[in-house]
């Protein structure tokens, strides 16, 4: 069990994400989170409002299996299979993130001063949520695809526009951890 419990190698787990994509390459299928809410308007009717969401959603079905595995998966992985050990942080990022506000940093698997249901009570972390999410889902729709479907498999199947979105979310989230986190805490 204690294989299970703690956080698995990247000998590991690049391996088993590997064979996945594989498995999907060779199917004919694609992998990412974002194409899932597009499915999920598809199916509620959105269609009539929006040629966006005017496609043929049966064909996308076997995708959303992928988000009930990520909900079913998190919540025995959190219940059953954490042993609760945090994250492994650099000494120099748990020191930054101190001088920041953060009280505990890796301490949990997120911060609570951000995702406690105490931080929804400020209003400062309630816009930080909501702008940070509108950007996220702006950023998806305008790179063509989330961050997994392109780092997964836009890069497995090397697609070159893939490539140049994965280039952007690492320098977007180099500029965000450095340069506007700092100014926000």
């Amino acid at each position: 069990m204690e294989h299970i419990l703690n956080p698995w190698p990247w000998y590991i787990s690049g391996p088993l994400i590997a064979i996945v994509m594989a498995l999907l390459l060779y199917f004919g299928k694609t992998f990412g989170m974002s194409s899932n809410l597009r499915t999920m308007c598809a199916i509620g009717g959105a269609g009539k409002f929006s040629d966006f969401f005017n496609f043929k959603w049966k064909d996308q079905l076997w995708n959303l299996t992928v988000v009930l595995g990520a909900i079913i998966g998190g919540y025995i992985a959190v219940t059953y299979l954490s042993n609760d050990s945090g994250t492994a942080l650099n000494p120099t990022t748990v020191v930054e993130l101190q001088h920041m506000g953060f009280e505990t940093p890796g301490n949990t698997l997120v911060p609570n001063e951000i995702f406690s249901l105490e931080a929804l009570a400020t209003p400062k972390n309630i816009i930080l949520l909501i702008v940070g999410g509108l950007l996220v889902g702006f950023g998806t729709r305008y790179a063509g695809g989330c961050t997994s479907g392109h780092a997964i498999t836009g890069l497995s199947s090397l697609q070159k526009p893939s490539l140049i979105a994965v280039i952007g979310f690492f320098i977007g989230g180099l500029i965000m951890a450095n340069l506007i986190l700092p100014l926000l805490f």
